[in-house]
């Protein structure tokens, strides 16, 4: 049985450009405003959808991040809204994929079992847990492949071809690729390197291989959407909701609208990339 993931990357193939795939933080800078923003993103571009799990201890995020989960932590957001808000936006939409992202703990916290009923349950298609390497699978991996949700694996520039194999032998929906060394956010992605990268994966895997960390700008995803599947967006949407923000940190009427217009150049960006790598 395919999932939402395998099919939105499969119809894109057939339109012949990449994805965009764009990350938000669940519950910043309030749930409200949140959930608007995600509801906003397909309409803007958004292809795939992930949805960060904040998280007192984000070890793996910049400082764009992990003030976002902050904000969000300090807003009152649980894992329980969390899947509330996917379940709400399951109401209007049935298919674009959302995929969570985060760290074990919470997860783990919830307890393994029914936190992958109660997500299948609310329309995840898909986990990206940074902090559980491939020797755990048994702890959530394997469980979650049995529901049909996808687990998304990271690869970085230090996972050489000896390392690749045990990555992606569980990996499913499609492969990230972590484009720097670092937090997110942190730098951006050299190019030329990145396609190097993303051609010595796919000899690996049949699956999508998307782009992710630094990326900011529409000219950045139109260069990384000219070899990879799909173009990962995080820390310049958290600072479009940071920068929209009034002096308390609170949502403005123009906070939705900053998300959204960043995404529409992000994702006119990726839909010219194959065209430019064409010529």
């Amino acid at each position: 049985m395919t999932s939402r993931i395998d099919r939105r990357f499969a119809a894109l193939k057939a339109e012949g450009r990449p994805a965009l795939v764009c990350f938000a933080t669940a519950g910043d800078p309030d749930p409200d405003t949140s959930l608007a923003i995600v509801k906003a993103l397909p309409a803007a571009g958004a292809d795939l959808i992930e949805l960060g799990m904040p998280f007192s201890d984000p070890m793996a995020d910049g400082p764009a991040v992990q003030a976002a989960g902050q904000r969000a932590l300090h807003a009152g957001q649980t894992m329980k809204k969390t899947l509330a808000m996917v379940r709400a936006f399951r109401e209007e939409n049935d298919d674009t994929p959302v995929i969570l992202m985060g760290y074990y703990n919470p997860i783990y916290s919830w307890g393994n079992e029914r936190f992958l009923d109660d997500a299948k349950a609310a329309g995840i298609d898909g986990l990206i847990i940074v902090d559980l390497p491939p020797e755990a699978d048994d702890e959530l991996c394997l469980p979650a492949m049995k529901r049909g949700i996808n687990f998304i694996r990271l690869a970085a520039p230090t996972t050489d071809d000896r390392r690749l194999p045990a990555v992606l032998a569980n990996t499913s929906g499609f492969v990230y690729y972590v484009s720097i060394l670092g937090v997110t956010g942190s730098a951006a992605p050299d190019t030329a390197k990145v396609a190097e990268a993303v051609t010595r994966i796919k000899r690996h895997t049949i699956l999508p291989v998307a782009v992710g960390f630094g990326v900011k700008t529409a000219a950045q995803a139109t260069a990384i959407g000219k070899t990879a599947d799909g173009v990962v967006v995080g820390s310049a949407i958290v600072n479009a909701v940071r920068d929209s923000l009034d002096r308390e940190g609170r949502a403005t009427a123009g906070t939705v609208a900053a998300v959204t217009a960043l995404v529409e150049d992000l994702a006119a960006g990726v839909r010219v990339a194959r065209a430019e790598a064409a010529e």
